[in-house]
């Protein structure tokens, strides 16, 4: 089963990065995602809104 949503662990893994830095990437695009009006998950990112601003996006 393909995840929708992202924790620190799996984009700690899919970018070589520490946890501590992974969790500020996803505040940022969880940020990014508030104000356009989307609501969001503490702790977790949209995997297609984290490929899409991240270099690995594919389509």
């Amino acid at each position: 089963m393909n995840k929708n949503y992202m924790t620190a662990t799996d984009v700690s893994e899919y970018m070589g990065i520490s946890i501590p830095t992974a969790y500020k990437i996803i505040k940022r695009l969880n940020d990014e995602l508030k104000a356009q009006g989307y609501i969001t998950i503490s702790g977790k990112v949209n995997r297609v809104y984290f490929e899409k601003k991240t270099y690995g996006f594919v389509g």
